[in-house]
């Protein structure tokens, strides 16, 4: 994109300022931090701790074993295809593209969710954010330590809904199914594609998945120790080595005293209420910014309807919806324009010093609270009565646009498309 000598403005001196280009050295230092993240990760001893389940279940197909006899690996039998150069590749070699794998991932999804709200790539929000976001959240540097596939799904959800923005609806459904074939944690997302009518986009979600899984199944001995032993493992929530790390209420609840029958119920009435909730944030068409908050509101409140029951819920996985939600800052009246948002991810981050007691083995007690606070949050935002007023962007020299495609606005465009 090519900058006037004139900025984009929005009313606000702060996103002003963010919006515009990032200095040399602003791109070099979030560069730095993002790479020193990754070597360090590499130095680690425990560096790949869950991506080795998947290459590990690669590596006992290409020996004519069945990946599903080790109870850990809780992908779909297309993940093992997906693994195999993995295990191909030597461990000295994996042990430094893995970290930079999932930091380029990372990357992908935050650089997606701008460019869904037209935010410019090299601008102070663009460059910077994703560095802040390396070195405060500590979720993302779990995420690139431990190598975990969630980072696939950070990255195609913003990708899917970008290319929904743009209607086509197909090539989003495609994006979530190969993600789905990596690993199936978008699957609520087929409620987007449900809510929005998209049927074409739903079969490519659901067709993709399901026939990368057959041809996985039919290159392996014994796929139905999926259903007979997977699943099931899965359904109990795994066993005690996850139970310290899974932040789903129904775990974190049991933990704290609460009886585990009340403890499903509560989140099963969390997750019910993020569902009704996003079908009425969808119903709701009054946006005047094209429909990008309706989009990522709606995805965020169904992935975190998903995560409130879904055993186990680690801390990453919020690394899912984490950067819509940031990106979505520059739109007037948007949730991370909120103190509670921020109050919300207070407890996830890097420089606070917490209590030792809420580190290591009772660190899902804090997941769980950013969690639940997000999910409150978006449900607030979308049954409460009111309306937004969502300002498009002009910029010194350029035509008038009926219909705003950037992040802020002038004064004169704001009275015209306020309701």
């Amino acid at each position: 994109m090519k900058w006037d000598t004139h900025v984009r403005t929005s009313g606000n001196r702060l996103v002003d300022w963010l919006l515009r280009p990032a200095s040399r050295p602003w791109q070099l230092a979030s560069l730095a931090v993002v790479l020193g993240i990754c070597v360090s990760t590499s130095l680690r001893a425990n560096w790949g701790s869950d991506n080795a389940f998947v290459v590990k279940a690669a590596e006992t197909l290409l020996a004519g074993g069945s990946p599903y006899e080790d109870k850990r690996f809780l992908y779909l039998p297309s993940a093992v295809l997906m693994a195999v150069p993995e295990a191909l590749l030597p461990q000295t070699v994996l042990r430094w593209v893995l970290p930079v794998g999932m930091s380029g991932l990372l990357g992908i999804g935050w650089l997606a969710a701008l460019r869904l709200f037209s935010v410019p790539l090299r601008s102070r929000f663009a460059v910077v954010g994703f560095a802040v976001l390396a070195l405060a959240y500590k979720p993302y540097v779990n995420l690139v330590l431990i190598g975990n596939w969630t980072a696939i799904s950070a990255a195609a959800l913003p990708v899917a809904l970008l290319l929904a923005r743009r209607r086509a609806w197909g090539a989003a459904g495609l994006v979530v199914g190969l993600a789905i074939a990596c690993k199936p944690m978008l699957v609520p997302i087929g409620v987007l594609f449900l809510v929005a009518r998209q049927w074409r986009g739903l079969a490519a979600a659901v067709l993709v998945p399901l026939g990368a899984s057959l041809a996985g199944a039919l290159l392996m001995p014994q796929p139905s120790l999926f259903f007979t032993k997977t699943l099931p493992f899965l359904f109990q929530g795994q066993d005690s080595y996850a139970l310290p790390w899974d932040a789903s209420p129904i775990a974190v609840l049991p933990r704290l005293g609460v009886p585990e029958p009340v403890a499903v119920l509560v989140a099963f009435a969390g997750a019910g209420a993020a569902l009704w909730a996003a079908w009425t944030r969808w119903r709701r068409t009054d946006d005047a910014d094209g429909g990008e908050l309706r989009l990522v509101e709606t995805a965020c409140m169904v992935m975190l309807a998903a995560f409130l029951v879904s055993r186990p819920s680690f801390d990453h996985y919020l690394l899912v919806v984490l950067p819509l939600l940031l990106a979505s800052a520059v739109r007037e009246g948007s949730m991370p324009r909120s103190p509670w948002f921020w109050l919300a991810l207070t407890p996830q981050m890097a420089l606070i010093p917490w209590p030792s007691e809420l580190a290591h083995k009772r660190r899902a007690f804090k997941d769980c609270a950013t969690l639940c606070g997000l999910a409150i949050l978006l449900v607030w935002r979308a049954l409460r009565s009111g309306r937004v007023t969502l300002d498009p962007v002009t910029t010194a020299g350029s035509p008038p646009r009926t219909e705003p495609e950037c992040a802020a606005t002038s004064a004169e465009s704001a009275s015209r498309t306020a309701f």
